[in-house]
């Protein structure tokens, strides 16, 4: 509960915090007595619900691990056990140890088992002594995720990351330090640094050191000669001994120096060029997605940086090193059609290299898409007519001041001078006026002869407003031919995103829209990367547009449908035809926009009884100001 509020950074209702994490409104006033009880003031409560105080942060942070009788904190404290103790640890020991019963150990041991799917790693057992099975490499990869995993919003704050690696036995108390000076290092030897990253090679590092200091080495490391791994290798040494109170062995500094030129280093800073087959597929998956999606994604000099990224994300891949972005999310939610341009490069790069890319990848790669399709400052600029009668000088300083502090977003077409100017005759995006007149809605901004920040702020937030209803207005006029007249589900009885996407696209299918294959590859789309662009809204589709005619199918749940690492209420199965294209991006960045303010799809919820309500709704929220 503590990460949703932290994460709103505003007020959140006790219902949606209900439905956020699946309890009733009752269980969330407990908690909130509960944790104020613990941390006084770390959440706030008022007529709007509850919001994140000052101390919600370290509220979050003392929670965590205090409850070990859970069965996440008791498999996680017998995973700490086995890695520490290679002997084996016995089931009776275990339960001494954790104040359970072996009965309830060994209900814990097949949590354990499904914890280190996919990791390399398996749990042997002789009688009662338990063993860990698998490489050093693969165990300490496990306790990296374990502690980012813990971490969850918070994995970017490096004394967060200490706390929660020691927790996990990994003595990390220099976590801050070292994570200051290694960017200050690389950036120093003339390395461009990718921040985002730099969390996991810190914690790697300490891993890395506390692990041999206990008799873990890893085995020898190849050096492959480059002479950067070496001024890396060393900076890393020097940082280690200085910060966590023991140098590298040899083959931590070769393998952390790999990790940190995969993870945090600029994928051209080598000069070197990528491998043939890597380059080829990188270029390939941006000429189809460009063909695809019909997008200029950049010349030469960015095919080149994009394929020296995707050879670090190859890298990071088969060395098992993450990315996390802390971006991901608005990314996602403020860029749908660009992280869908990512997703469709992504999976042609899984496809063709064999590695997996996760959604933090994906973002990173929006990001970089973001860097050649986005619009230039200026390309949206409103345009505003100023009503300043009197002195003329002071109109004059008046506008220079207006072009300086908002040129970027408002462009000024005219200027009037009178004191009763025809108001209805002003033909711009935003009225800004000096002088009182009628009412002139959202467009009319009052400002004061001499401009203070209080009105450049007033007149970004009108524009901002009008900016929106000029980008949903599309969504208004066209939203009645995309919705398909039999193709609306209340309460989808069934709660599996696969089962939902076979209920809509079956109905789909019956307004001979789509065929079976259309459903297959939504089906395989949602695997790749989970389709919840916010929190309460899905918007599963195939990556590519087969469909005879651009239509969208609707369920409206009361009961919300766990959808990755979601809870929506709203599921929305859009098909596209390849000739309406341009729909493709109104549907997606309008839609998502609409539904991005978790009230409304409430609002959706309680009245939608039908498509017409559905859609009356919608339009509701469209027009309704900001």
């Amino acid at each position: 509960m503590l990460g949703v509020l932290l994460d709103r950074g505003g007020w959140v209702t006790s219902a949606e915090l209900a439905d956020r994490i699946g309890v009733t409104p009752r269980s969330v006033r407990s908690y909130v007595t509960s944790i104020n009880a613990r941390t006084p003031g770390a959440v706030e409560s008022g007529p709007s619900g509850y919001r994140a105080g000052d101390g919600a942060a370290r509220a979050r942070d003392g929670l965590r691990g205090v409850e070990r009788s859970t069965p996440r904190e008791r498999v996680r404290g017998l995973i700490r056990m086995l890695v520490e103790r290679g002997e084996g640890v016995d089931v009776f020991d275990a339960a001494t140890e954790l104040h359970v019963s072996e009965a309830t150990v060994e209900a814990d041991l097949r949590r354990l088992r499904a914890e280190l799917s996919g990791t390399e790693l398996g749990l042997s057992r002789d009688d009662g002594l338990l063993a860990l099975e698998g490489t050093e490499r693969a165990k300490r990869r496990l306790l990296t995720r374990l502690v980012l995993d813990e971490l969850g919003g918070g994995a970017f704050d490096a004394e967060a990351l200490g706390r929660s690696a020691e927790a996990m036995g990994i003595p990390a108390g220099g976590a801050a330090g070292f994570r200051r000076d290694l960017v200050d290092a690389l950036t120093g030897d003339g390395f461009v640094v990718n921040e985002l990253a730099v969390s996991e090679v810190v914690l790697r590092v300490a891993i890395a050191v506390a692990r041999t200091g206990g008799g873990h080495a890893l085995p020898d490391v190849a050096d492959d000669g480059r002479p950067e791994r070496a001024i890396v290798g060393g900076a890393l040494t020097v940082l280690a001994e200085q910060h966590f109170g023991a140098p590298l062995a040899r083959a931590d500094r070769r393998h952390l120096a790999g990790v940190v030129l995969s993870a945090l280093v600029d994928g051209g800073e080598s000069g070197a060029a990528p491998p043939p087959e890597i380059d080829g597929a990188a270029r390939a998956a941006l000429a189809r997605a460009a063909d695809e999606y019909g997008v200029d994604l950049g010349g030469e000099e960015f095919a080149a940086s994009f394929a020296h990224h995707v050879q670090n994300v190859v890298r990071r891949s088969r060395e098992r090193v993450g990315a996390r972005n802390p971006m991901t999310r608005s990314v996602k939610l403020s860029s749908p059609l660009v992280f869908e341009i990512a997703v469709s490069i992504a999976s042609e790069l899984t496809d063709e290299l064999g590695v997996p890319i996760p959604d933090d990848e994906i973002a990173d790669i929006a990001m970089r898409i973001g860097s050649v399709t986005g619009q230039a400052p200026g390309d949206d600029a409103l345009t505003a007519v100023l009503v300043c009668p009197g002195y003329e000088g002071l109109r004059l300083q008046l506008r220079a001041h207006l072009e300086r502090a908002l040129g970027h977003e408002i462009v000024i077409t005219g200027v009037e001078t009178g004191y009763e100017p025809d108001w209805a005759s002003l033909d711009a995006d935003l009225v800004l006026t000096t002088i009182d007149g009628p009412d002139g809605g959202d467009r009319r901004v009052r400002i004061q002869p001499f401009l203070t920040s209080r009105d450049i702020a007033r007149v970004s937030e009108a524009a901002q407003r009008v900016r929106r209803q000029r980008r949903l207005s599309g969504l208004r006029a066209e939203m009645g031919r995309w919705f398909a007249p039999g193709a609306f589900i209340r309460n989808a009885p069934v709660s599996a995103p696969g089962d939902v996407i076979r209920m809509l696209g079956a109905a789909l299918v019956r307004e001979g829209v789509i065929d079976e294959a259309y459903i297959d590859s939504t089906i395989e789309r949602e695997r790749r990367s989970s389709t919840a662009f916010t929190e309460s809204l899905a918007v599963p589709h195939a990556m590519t547009m087969s469909a005879s005619r651009t239509a969208i199918a609707v369920a409206v749940n009361e009961q919300a449908i766990e959808w990755g690492t979601e809870r929506v209420h709203v599921v929305a199965m859009a098909a596209f035809s390849a000739a309406d294209r341009a729909a493709f991006q109104t549907v997606f960045e309008q839609f998502v926009d609409v539904f991005a303010d978790p009230a409304n799809s409430a609002r959706v919820v309680r009245r939608a009884e039908d498509l017409p309500a559905f859609l009356d709704e919608l339009a509701a929220l469209i027009d309704q100001p900001v």
